[in-house]
């Protein structure tokens, strides 16, 4: 069993959570992974497709060498983030080939995103990345149902969507996805949004988002696999807090680090730096996690 998905698991059944803190801009990373060995925090260092593509990150193997210079292995780990089989154009994206290079340049987890996709689609599209990335001892995430935000367009009214929960993850569904692909971690949707990715709509702030916890709990209780939450930043504490109890073992968190970088980059790299290093101190806690590295580094059976 790989290192990471040993850590997941039992962050897991400890109701601990893993951060995942997103790159969209490479000078942000050292930041990050300083907050995280001053607070003896474990951490993901994670970048998506659209990362690469839509703002400055570069590529998945400009991140990677930037992480082999500056990351602590015993505070952080390489995630890459969604790489969907549509994107949020809609287009088609060669999705086995950015898995596959991901791998090649020592990231240790990967996610595959067919949430655009139809469940059996779904299905089938996890099933070959889990085949490419387990014979290479590295875990896959997936998602079902649907995180809203990224898409372009104005975003649909929150309180309607909540109330009807369009697009949250079906339990029914969601058993069947992880007995047939076998996928590691799932990604679910109970009500959190990702933040703006449009140029003009990145630095307007996010709604306060909360959680569908009894959905949550069902998809607990029936797949017993480490759950994770994307859209982290802007969701209400006790509800982030509730959801460790009930399968969130990671939570992936952008925009409130993205923001404060964005608005002194035009300034100076090092205040813009300095903001990312508070902001991740902040949230770390706040979300009480501060000394998961060192508790996780410990023998398995000892954290019984």
């Amino acid at each position: 069993m790989s290192a990471i998905k040993s850590i997941m698991e039992r962050v897991y059944e400890k109701h601990l959570v893993i951060p995942a803190f997103n790159i969209p801009y490479i000078p942000m990373m050292k930041p990050v992974v300083k907050a995280l060995q001053d607070s003896d925090t474990f951490g993901l260092i994670t970048v998506a497709r659209l990362e690469w593509v839509k703002f400055s990150s570069g590529s998945l193997e400009v991140v990677a060498e930037e992480y082999h210079c500056c990351s602590d292995s015993r505070v952080t780990c390489l995630h890459l983030d969604h790489v969907p089989v549509i994107d949020e154009d809609h287009k088609l994206v060669d999705y086995l080939d950015d898995i596959s290079r991901a791998i090649g340049a020592g990231y240790t987890s990967v996610m595959v995103d067919g949430s655009r996709l139809t469940l059996s689609e779904n299905i089938a599209a996890v099933r070959k990345v889990v085949a490419l990335a387990h014979c290479n001892d590295v875990p896959v995430e997936a998602e079902l149902g649907a995180v809203m935000g990224h898409e372009s367009g104005p975003m649909p009214n929150y309180e309607e969507l909540f109330a009807t929960g369009k697009g949250f993850t079906n339990t029914d569904d969601a058993e069947q996805f992880v007995r047939e692909t076998a996928v590691d971690w799932l990604s679910v949707a109970v009500g959190s949004v990702h933040g703006a990715i449009a140029p003009a709509t990145r630095s307007q702030k996010k709604i306060t988002a909360r959680l569908h916890i009894g959905r949550l709990m069902e998809i607990d209780e029936r797949l017993r696999i480490p759950l994770v939450l994307h859209g982290g930043s802007g969701i209400a504490l006790p509800y982030l807090k509730d959801a460790f109890q009930h399968g969130i073992a990671k939570l992936n968190i952008g925009t409130d680090i993205r923001q404060p970088y964005e608005a002194l980059m035009s300034e100076s790299e090092q205040k813009a730096q300095d903001a990312v290093y508070t902001k991740v101190r902040e949230l770390v806690a706040a979300l009480e996690i501060e000394g998961t590295a060192s508790l996780l580094s410990t023998p398995a059976e000892s954290m019984k």
